[in-house]
């Protein structure tokens, strides 16, 4: 039997939610200190032992909440930016705005602190997103000025993009070159993408963007279903075209800087997500983009369990796996086109 539309987006999100929960089960149950499931159940319910419960609610569970957090920013910034620029290749990580974030992140955290080993001061923390999204919304505007012509196209924008990416990146290298040695290592991990280090503040620093921003999306999102109808069509329906494009640019931009600010440059989960997402439940956005959300979500749960226990105690950055997985997934869709 054949299920309709509504009947099969309730079930795809149940599986998701269902798959989020497992992921976030296993994910505080393995770590250096290995908790029993039953344990990971009673400490959560507040009978755990002392040593559980600094594990799981200083160490673990913020670390989750922020992968949680960023899973969502960047999938739904990919879902917006792909709608808008009708590009199945579009996503915050390619397109430079991600480096841009992460290359003003590393510049101030080097002038508010010097030294990166010595901890974080709380003012760094609660600034930092907003350091974040200015160097995206910096990174983004140099890519809407330089793509401009006549309108914007879409495969201009993606090659532009690339390059600034490539400008960024260079100049977070050279930037790099100022910390120290241990310095330098730990933050180049950081911008690869880690969300290692995570706690509460981080948590409190980025969540009303991402909630607020992600309100709005799912709100706008009739104006992507019209946007890829085309701007002849959405400009028939009513739609001031440019004016909504710019808005919902701005809301990729502000998700995917907030989420670079505490978990560094994650690449390809903004791209394969929606991907994944339109298999799944279609185009529609209203359905698309907590589709996506989740399934960025669960893809970094997954990715962050794995590069903190694969060859621990060591641990590999997070946006190394997700790129991993990102990857073949980009070669695809480039032969694909």
């Amino acid at each position: 039997m054949k299920l309709n539309k509504n009947k099969k987006f309730a079930l795809v999100i149940g599986i998701l939610i269902a798959l989020i929960f497992i992921t976030f089960l296993v994910s505080l149950n393995m770590g250096s200190l290995s908790i029993e499931p039953l344990d990971v159940i009673k400490t959560l319910i507040g009978q755990g032992s002392k040593s559980h419960e600094i594990a799981i609610f200083k160490l673990r569970l913020p670390r989750i909440v922020i992968g949680i957090l960023v899973g969502t920013a960047l999938a739904t910034a990919g879902t917006i930016l792909q709608g808008v620029t009708k590009n199945d290749l579009a996503d915050s990580g390619i397109l430079g705005i991600n480096s841009g974030a992460a290359l003003f992140v590393v510049v101030y955290m080097y002038f508010m602190n010097g030294n990166v080993y010595d901890g974080i001061s709380d003012i760094t923390i609660f600034t930092m997103p907003i350091v974040a999204l200015s160097g995206a919304i910096f990174g983004a505007f140099l890519i809407y000025i330089l793509a401009w012509k006549n309108g914007i196209n879409s495969s201009r924008l993606l090659l532009i993009g690339i390059g600034i990416n490539v400008a960024f990146t260079s100049l977070l290298t050279i930037f790099q070159l100022k910390f120290t040695t241990q310095e330098f290592n730990r933050v180049m991990a950081w911008t690869s993408g880690s969300i290692w280090g995570s706690n509460w503040k981080y948590v409190l620093a980025i969540l009303p963007f991402i909630v607020l921003f992600m309100a709005l999306t799912i709100y706008k999102s009739r104006y992507l279903d019209a946007l890829n109808l085309g701007d002849e069509v959405a400009t028939g329906l009513g739609i001031e075209v440019e004016k909504e494009r710019r808005k919902l640019i701005v809301y990729a931009v502000i998700l995917a800087g907030v989420a670079t600010s505490v978990a560094g440059s994650i690449g390809f989960l903004g791209l394969v997500a929606p991907h994944i997402g339109r298999k799944l439940v279609g185009p529609k956005h209203k359905k698309l983009i907590p589709t996506a959300a989740l399934i960025g979500t669960l893809i970094l749960l997954a990715a962050d369990t794995i590069s903190r226990n694969l060859i621990a105690p060591m641990e590999i950055p997070v946006g190394i796996v997700v790129a991993v997985i990102g990857v073949p997934y980009f070669i695809y869709l480039m032969l694909a086109e």
